[in-house]
């Protein structure tokens, strides 16, 4: 079945159906990890968005158990060519029948790298994904354009508390999207970790005495989250040690007098250097965000940059002055990319004062 890729600046791609074949309209972003998209289609922070992959062949290893949620978030998936006869030991089914069994619609047979490059020049743009061979145009573009991806984070958090025991500290994980290896990072570590929706009230988790409290990833705008803002704003004023990872990092930010803004096309995939502005090491870091934290209006009294891209120079962690507390744009808990910045996950249960 055909299938067509519409752009909001009236570009059109022609491909084959994947998946579902009920048409969706999107954020579409781009992601250039080479490997790793069973836990890229996993991820929450993909809610609300539809994911083109650079690398050219996907899905060659099939469905494996290698996810980071218990299902798919993208509202659509775009590739170059899928690979319909996957190949591996621990295969347990193609990605065309799990994109099926979960609604999300897709396209293969375009130019993804074409495709990248015009999002990266024009910036992100909205898209449908259609089957209409008799689409318009003239109805469509105004419906791409008016299009946002609103506060998702309320589709993609936890309904209720759950925990990982663990013989070291307590960690209270908010979960605003949470990638399921953040909580598998810190309970291999000894940590008990209890994981907590987006909207628990901070006095709800200050009641628990957690020893540390962990700040998830997750998808939208930051400046959504309104009311989760305010609740972080009680948990820095805690003095609780705090880590926080890419949504988390944000929220935190915007809680303590800082902005964000919406980056042209944002940073996606595992290979992003990032530069410890302490010790002035690059690491190699897995990345997913569309949005960044201002540091040019940013109060050094209340925190001041630790890390930046090193391709860009955006901002990517802080260190709050006076404050147990660091945050971290990327992903130190990779899945998929590297490990190099896994260490971020010892320093905060030092920060706790060690699994003495």
């Amino acid at each position: 079945m055909k299938a067509f890729l519409i752009l909001e600046d009236g570009m059109v791609f022609e491909g084959v159906s994947i998946g579902s074949d009920r048409e969706v309209i999107s954020e579409i972003v781009f992601n250039t990890s080479m490997t790793g998209y069973l836990e890229v289609l996993t991820d929450p922070s993909y809610a609300g968005q539809a994911v083109v992959m650079t690398y050219p062949l996907i899905g060659n290893y099939g469905i494996t158990p290698d996810m980071e949620s218990g299902r798919p978030w993208p509202d659509g998936y775009i590739v170059r060519e899928l690979s319909r006869m996957p190949s591996n030991f621990r295969c347990e089914g193609t990605i065309q029948d799990f994109l099926a069994k979960y609604d999300i619609p897709g396209i293969a047979g375009i130019d993804t790298r074409a495709l990248t490059k015009i999002l990266r020049e024009k910036g992100t743009m909205n898209g449908m994904i259609t089957t209409d061979e008799n689409y318009r145009l003239a109805q469509i573009l105004p419906r791409l354009k008016s299009y946002r991806t609103g506060n998702v984070v309320d589709k993609v958090t936890c309904g209720s508390i759950s925990r990982l025991e663990g013989r070291g500290k307590r960690v209270a994980l908010m979960d605003f999207g949470a990638k399921g290896n953040i909580a598998k990072s810190l309970n291999k570590r000894g940590c008990e970790v209890t994981v907590y929706p987006a909207h628990t009230r901070a006095g709800e988790i200050l009641e628990g005495k957690p020893d540390g409290i962990m700040l998830s990833n997750g998808p939208g705008d930051p400046k959504d989250c309104k009311e989760i803002i305010a609740e972080l704003k009680k948990l820095y004023d805690s003095d609780t040690p705090i880590f926080a990872i890419c949504l988390g990092h944000q929220l935190m930010a915007l809680a303590n007098g800082a902005d964000t803004h919406k980056m042209k096309y944002g940073h996606r995939g595992g290979n992003h250097p990032v530069k410890d502005l302490e010790t002035g090491r690059v690491y190699i870091s897995s990345q997913n965000h569309g949005y960044v934290v201002d540091t040019e209006h940013l109060d050094p009294a209340v925190a001041v940059p630790a890390f930046i891209n090193v391709n860009d120079g955006t901002n990517e962690g802080l260190r709050y002055a006076g404050k147990k507390i660091f945050t971290v744009q990327f992903h130190p808990e990779a899945c998929p990319g590297p490990q190099d910045s896994s260490y971020l996950f010892d320093k905060f249960i030092e920060m706790m004062g060690g699994n003495q």
